[in-house]
Parts: C-alpha cells; structure tokens; sequence
C-alpha cells in the first residue's frame, strides 16, 4: 500500500484477515464470560450495559465484578502471547518461550518469597513476582552473554536456570506453614479469580508503552531472524535491537505472570498457532498477541461453563492443552531433524 505523500506500507491481506478475526473472536468470548456466572446475563443485556444502558444491578455486576476480570484476560493473554513471540523470533526456536526460559519459575519464586518468609498482602505478592521475573531474565541474559547472545545458548542457560529456581521455590514450600503453602499452591496455579481494577490499569499502562515499541522494531526483529551478520550488513543495530526487545518480553512477561500468576503454555502456543494461521515467515507479532488474548478468554470461558464459575483455575486449562501442544511439537521438531 502506497500513501499519496509517498508512503509504503506491505501488508499481508491473510494476515491481517486473521488479526482481525482472532480481535474478534477474543472480544466476543469476552462478552459471553462477562455474561457467564451464577447471576447470567444475556450477551445482548451486556452489550447494553457496557454501552450504559443496563439496570443498576446489571452495571454492578458487569462493571465492578466480571469487566475487570476479563480486561485483565484479555492483557493478559496478549502480553504472553506478545513476549512468546518476541523470545521465540530471538532464539530462532519455537521452544524458545518463557515458559521453557524459566521466566515464570522466576516470578514463582518472587511470589514465594513474599507470601512465605514475609507473609506479604496481595499488592506486595505481585511486586515479588514482577522484581522475580525481571532479576531471572537478567540473570539468564547475562550468563547466556559471550560476544552476543545466540540463540540456543540463551534456551539452554534459561532450562538450567529454570531447574534451579524450581528447586528453590519446592524448597519455600517445604519449609511454610499450612496456610502459606495452600495459599501459594492457588497463586501458582495461574487463575483470573478475583481480579479487579487494581491489576486492569498497570497491565493497560505497560501494554500501550511496550506495544508500540516492540512494533516499531518489528522490522529489525525480521532481520535478526535471517543471522546477525545478515542483519548487521542490513544496518540493524544486532545487540541493542535484541536488548531491547528481550527486555520488553521480560517485563510483559513477568507483569502478566505478577497478575495473573503463571499462566502456563499461553506464550509457548499462541505464535506458533498464529503462525499457522497467517502462513506468514516473521515473528507474527500483532497475530500472537491476540491469539494470545483469544486463548485465555477462551480457556477461562471453557473453565466456567464446564466446571461452574472459579471452580477450576485457568491455568489448569492452559496447562493441559499447553501440555498436549508441546508434546505435538516435540515430535514434529524430531520427525523434521531440528531435535
């Protein structure tokens, strides 16, 4: 596309098709959740509350108990599946996710910290998890360093540093009292139950800094993907572009795990789902972050009408078709010779 002051743009007609459709898709879902619990409402009576024109038991209930709730779904999914696109266009691997890095184990253990040894408040928890997964992805970044960051190094220091971090949170556990540990075993278990205002806005505010940096480096992203010596002779800045986008996966990462706690298998599936669909080579970043959205409105939906509402966390969802997902892309790397 080419702008009457000169301007050219490429677009991808499928893939914007499905940026669109998957928008959709995670916004309808959101309306049917809003709507789904043991007061439901009609998608209808929603959509006229959210416009202003609901009763006033019905603007309590959507606007106070269930928008919040699913605003910090549909955040955040998309900064999951944003910062698993980011890591995995990185590393060139599509195991190359948080979830494999140990990212989330990170914020775990920031968590743990607070919840076990200072028997922290729910405010104090989120920023233990938000300073573990920043101090983890540091960590990983530094030791992964030797003239640059390769990609495989990065996954295999992250694997290692993930099984240590996992080793210390089991310990934290061990040594808690009764009501700490159960209380930590929910937290860990990723879950959208009771979340308010409180964790909508800093989502909001990160997402709308973050976003439009990653997509502005979008472009030098594409050329890491092709080497660095390629992307180098191209005029990219290799180490600062990577720099700056691991640290914008990080605290994506880390700030949707400090919200939610950590959803598992989010990041890891939804660029290589949306990849998939838009058929397009590239990091897919605008794709992932609302398949991401779409898939944990979506598991948190299936959660609620399968099981009744908050009966089952999100994360167990997730975590089960995560865990099949994996297993799918395991044997497929194997059958293709790349593991």
């Amino acid at each position: 596309m080419r702008s009457p002051g000169g301007l050219s743009v490429r677009l991808d007609v499928r893939a914007a098709l499905v940026v669109v459709l998957l928008l959709l898709a995670a916004l309808a879902a959101g309306v049917v959740l809003i709507g789904t619990g043991d007061f439901p409402i009609s998608a209808g009576d929603v959509l006229k509350t959210l416009a202003g024109n609901g009763n006033a038991g019905q603007e309590f209930i959507v606007e106070e108990l269930r928008l919040p709730r699913v605003l910090v779904g549909l955040l955040v999914g998309a900064s999951l599946g944003l910062g698993g696109a980011l890591f995995q266009a990185v590393t060139r691997n599509p195991l190359g996710s948080p979830d494999v890095l140990g990212l989330g184990q990170g914020a775990t253990a920031g968590a743990l910290v607070m919840i076990v040894l200072f028997s922290g408040s729910a405010a104090e928890v989120t920023v233990g998890a938000l300073v573990g997964g920043l101090v983890t992805g540091l960590a990983i970044y530094l030791l992964a360093w030797k003239q640059g960051v390769h990609g495989y190094r990065l996954v295999l220091v992250g694997i290692g540093v993930s099984a240590i971090v996992t080793a210390v949170n089991g310990y934290l556990l061990t040594v808690s009292d009764i009501v700490d540990a159960a209380r930590a075993v929910v937290w860990m278990t990723g879950s959208l139950s009771g979340r308010d205002w409180d964790q909508v806005w800093p989502l909001l505010g990160l997402c709308a800094v973050l976003v439009p940096l990653v997509l502005v480096n979008a472009r030098g992203l594409r050329m890491l993907e092709m080497g660095d010596d390629v992307a180098g002779a191209l005029g990219v800045r290799v180490e600062r572009v990577r720099a700056l986008l691991m640290v914008a996966a990080v605290l994506l990462t880390a700030t949707a795990t400090a919200a939610a706690g950590p959803v598992s298998f989010v990041a890891l599936t939804a660029p290589q789902l949306a990849r998939r669909l838009t058929r397009s080579p590239g990091p897919n970043l605008l794709p992932s972050l609302c398949m991401g959205a779409a898939l944990l409105v979506t598991a948190d939906l299936t959660s609620q009408r399968l099981f009744g509402a908050d009966q089952l966390p999100v994360g167990v969802v997730t975590g089960v078709l995560g865990g099949v997902y994996l297993l799918w892309l395991l044997v497929t790397e194997r059958r293709a010779g790349r593991i």
